[in-house]
């Protein structure tokens, strides 16, 4: 399985998102388009970013009614993207209804994963505030349960979770971890972090990075720093 770290552009614009890959004169690293960028130019962002030879994560985090979701997700089938999630709190009914509508007619898709509980949620917080008893990470080791036997590829944890998730689902169902930060940078709005040795030691298998890197004085050597922590290459 290969182990990659995506970038996320959370950027304003196009004009923003295409400069800052201008960067990289050639390479194509992997990118996550979130919603503040997918809300501010819509699809056409996608289409010019994997005409240019990226591989795109596009995190919208669908939760809805089944229908709804199972719809959107044929929408979303036809930018050609590598991976969509959803928030595995929608249940598994609107994981599986997903899963029917992003699959093409000739069976190809991309790959689906769910969020479990978002990396800036802290158990107090989510006991709390969302009236869930169970610990963090019981609630995350379920909803991963669930994604998997709703048939999804994977989900969106911290990295502290990541070897807990493989070793309740398997080592091939894929854990793609944000919260990750070189050991100098700041959390931020993040409550689990890790760095990105720490993240390939626990069993991410994707780290997606922001800020450390698009906000970074050279991007291209935080990035180029970041993929040889994590691969160690």
């Amino acid at each position: 399985m290969a182990k990659d770290v995506i970038i996320a552009c959370d950027f304003a614009g196009r004009e923003e998102t295409l400069a800052f890959l201008d960067k990289f004169e050639g390479r194509k690293p992997f990118v996550k388009i979130g919603m503040e960028l997918f809300y501010a130019e819509g699809p056409d962002i996608v289409r010019e970013i994997k005409a240019r030879g990226h591989k795109i994560f596009l995190d919208l985090k669908l939760h809805d009614i089944p229908n709804t979701v199972k719809k959107s997700m044929a929408v979303l089938a036809k930018l050609n993207v590598d991976m969509v999630n959803v928030h595995a709190s929608g249940t598994s009914d609107m994981m599986r209804a997903a899963l029917d509508g992003l699959t093409r007619p000739d069976g190809s898709r991309p790959l689906l994963i769910a969020v479990t509980q978002l990396t800036s949620t802290s158990e107090e917080r989510m006991q709390k505030e969302l009236l869930i008893s169970e610990s963090l990470p019981e609630t995350v080791l379920r909803y991963a349960e669930n994604a998997k036997n709703s048939g999804l590829d994977g989900v969106v944890c911290s990295p502290l979770e990541a070897g807990s998730v493989k070793a309740r689902c398997g080592a091939e169902f894929l854990t793609v971890t944000p919260g990750v930060r070189f050991a100098d940078s700041a959390s931020d709005d993040q409550s689990r972090i890790a760095t990105p040795e720490k993240a390939r030691a626990l069993g991410s298998d994707y780290i997606v990075v922001g800020r450390p890197i698009t906000q970074a004085q050279d991007p291209v050597a935080a990035y180029e720093k970041c993929l040889k922590a994590f691969l160690n290459a």
